[in-house]
Parts: C-alpha cells; sequence; structure tokens
C-alpha cells in the first residue's frame, strides 16, 4: 500500500491541465478530511526528479496560499503563470472561479490510487 504522500503525487498527476483542485478536497479523497496541510507539505517535500504538476493545487478559497520565504521553486507568481499559461483565468482579487476550473475526479475512479 502507498503512503500518504505517494496517494497525493498519483491524484495530482492526474488533474488535467487547465483545472485545479484544492488542498483539502484532495485530503477528502484520500480518506483524510483533515490533512490538508499535509497534501501542502507533501506537494513541497516531492522528491528531486518526479514531475508532479503542482500548481495546479490551490487553496479552498480559489486563491494561491502564500509560501514560506525559502520556498523558491513554488514561488505564488510561478505558480499564477504556470496555471494562465493552461488557461485558468485569475479576477482581480487573485481568485480563480472554482466552478468553471475545479477538477472532481469521477468517484469510481477513486479506487486507483
Amino acid at each position: 500500500m502507498k503512503n500518504f504522500y505517494e496517494q497525493v503525487y498519483d491524484l495530482v498527476v492526474r488533474i488535467p491541465a487547465g483545472r485545479v483542485m484544492t488542498y483539502g478536497q484532495i485530503a477528502v479523497l484520500l480518506g483524510k478530511p483533515s490533512a490538508a496541510r499535509a497534501v501542502g507539505y507533501a506537494l513541497h517535500l516531492t522528491p528531486a526528479g518526479v514531475r508532479i504538476p503542482w500548481q495546479r493545487v490551490i487553496n479552498s478559497q480559489g486563491k494561491i496560499s502564500p509560501r514560506g520565504a525559502s520556498d523558491i521553486v513554488h514561488e505564488p507568481q510561478l505558480q499564477r503563470l504556470l496555471l494562465e499559461q493552461e488557461g485558468v483565468h485569475f479576477d482581480l482579487q487573485g481568485k480563480i472561479d472554482l466552478q468553471k476550473y475545479l477538477w472532481e475526479p469521477d468517484a469510481m475512479s477513486q479506487y486507483e490510487w
């Protein structure tokens, strides 16, 4: 059985370009509804050489979460740029319309991760 971080990675790689999921949504789908922060930490600790579309995971308000000063690789400006390149639009307050861009995987596919 895969550990929680591996399950996070398996789910995040399935998010289609131009769509997003929230940290909490991922935690719920993986059976750990109180583990939204752990999802963020898993993405922060993505192993070198592993390509994960981390930019597609945002907070429940439809915004990019602020990062620590030491997090150069996953900085908010880069995340926004990558999402915009995929066709995701932000409003003037920096929010993404979750009704339009939120990806909700098919319930039956949950058993695959």
